[in-house]
């Protein structure tokens, strides 16, 4: 894996939710992602770095969609369940609901995350039963030609907000399908942090005396902040929540320091999509905690005149650094999928043999006063050299000339509504000629 970060190993989360089992028809997607990213942060390493699991799970879930059941009564059949069964293992659900899910989410992505997908192919793959998957795509997933570097670099750049200035996956002259998924979002807090010396991070902080500032919450922190304590299997971890105006949540949670990378993030993901929705979660009274420094927080007691009922008053503050990343994950290990979905699409290419595949990730993002920012491009590239050896054959081509005045008519359709066969449904558009021509002066392009 090429990352920034370094390649320790990580243990099993205790303790936590086991969201291992296969999800019902009605998909809960948090635990679903939730059990995704612990195989992608575990190859990640415990080193600084940031990742996408839904980057990586959404191109699956487009690639699940080939083991439809056209695909699965074909020539190839036998290898399209295999492939789709080791799939559903790295989705967490039936290839049905996860390209359903896809779908859903590409055709309407959230308002503060730009959100897209894309399936190229050369022609050398475009067999009845890949020509088939491509057509039956949404709408809301790009197609066509591969495109070339220059292009695939434009389409990483425009859709990461300008964040990732290069496609992660070279296109060489053996590539013959290129998927990828991209999300990219920018927001600013309700309340931006304040800015304070880094020594408010602890005695005990490795970063305090590194850094020069560090990010504080206001001191009555209310919209857009909501620090707190949380009883967890972890023990009492120190947990943040920053928002932003839109619906994006960014939660922040710290154990004690020996608790390893990889149930940390496990706990990330259980709390946040609770604290997103503003479910509870069970926070603890600061008067159930013993006073004193601490690695994870200070507590202090004092006698203040409140002008409410209630005897006791508790008020909670946060810092935290502010932070940044870039990092570039091969998604080549069999427990993420793509191992899998190469398969998948080489039956339906059909190819006698699995085609060779390159799966990457790009992503980076910024934590910081104003806001938060993240960007993470997810690709797979399908090459040609388990192609079936070349033969020869016989072919016919015919060129058509256009070579002197010609006609041109232009015709538009409509789609009937599903279930309806009779002719009451079209309107005034459908084979209707809108525009004709007579081509006798032609110009340069």
């Amino acid at each position: 894996m090429r990352t920034g970060s370094g390649r320790t190993g990580v243990r099993s989360p205790v303790g936590l939710r086991d969201h291992g089992a296969m999800a019902s028809t009605t998909t809960d997607l948090a635990p679903l992602l939730a059990r995704y990213a612990r195989r992608l942060h575990a190859l990640a390493g415990t080193e600084h770095h940031v990742a996408s699991p839904l980057g990586a799970w959404l191109l699956l879930a487009v690639c699940a969609s080939a083991a439809g059941p056209a695909a699965a009564d074909g020539p190839h059949a036998a290898e399209v369940r295999a492939a789709a069964r080791e799939l559903e293992d790295a989705l967490g659900t039936s290839v049905d609901e996860a390209a359903a899910i896809a779908a859903r989410m590409l055709a309407a992505p959230h308002p503060l995350v730009a959100a897209g997908a894309a399936v190229w192919n050369d022609p050398v793959v475009a067999t009845g039963g890949w020509q088939a998957w491509v057509e039956g795509l949404s709408a809301a997933i790009g197609t066509g030609a591969l495109p070339d570097q220059p292009a695939l670099d434009t389409w990483a750049r425009q859709h990461s907000l300008g964040m990732i200035p290069q496609f992660p996956v070279p296109v060489t002259d053996e590539t013959v399908a290129l998927l990828a998924t991209v999300l990219a979002t920018r927001v600013s807090w309700d309340v931006p942090f304040e800015l304070v010396p880094a020594t408010r991070l602890g005695p005990t902080s490795p970063w305090a005396g590194r850094l020069g500032q560090a990010l504080a919450t206001p001191p009555v922190p209310g919209r857009g902040h909501r620090p707190m304590i949380v009883a967890s299997p972890l023990g009492d971890v120190a947990v943040h929540a920053a928002r932003a105006d839109g619906g994006l949540t960014v939660v922040s949670v710290a154990a004690d320091q020996d608790v390893p990378a990889a149930e940390g993030l496990d706990l990330a993901h259980t709390l946040a999509p609770a604290l997103g929705l503003d479910e509870p979660v069970d926070a603890r009274s600061l008067f159930d905690l013993p006073l004193g420094d601490g690695p994870l927080w200070s507590l202090t007691e004092e006698e203040v005149t409140s002008t409410g009922w209630d005897s006791r008053v508790e008020r909670i503050t946060a810092v935290l650094p502010a932070w940044s990343a870039s990092d570039q994950h091969d998604l080549d290990a069999p427990d993420l999928g793509f191992a899998a979905a190469a398969r998948l699409l080489s039956a339906l290419a059909g190819s006698p043999a699995p085609l060779p595949f390159e799966a990457v990730q790009a992503v980076v993002a910024s934590y910081d006063r104003e806001g938060f920012e993240a960007a993470a491009v997810t690709a797979m590239a399908v090459a040609t050299s388990a192609l079936a050896s070349p033969r020869r054959t016989t072919r016919r081509t015919a060129e058509l000339r256009f070579g002197h005045p010609y006609a041109v008519v232009a015709v538009t359709t409509d789609t009937p509504p599903r279930g309806r066969v009779d002719p009451t449904w079209r309107t005034p558009w459908h084979g209707t000629p809108t525009f004709s021509a007579w081509i006798t002066a032609p110009t340069d392009p």
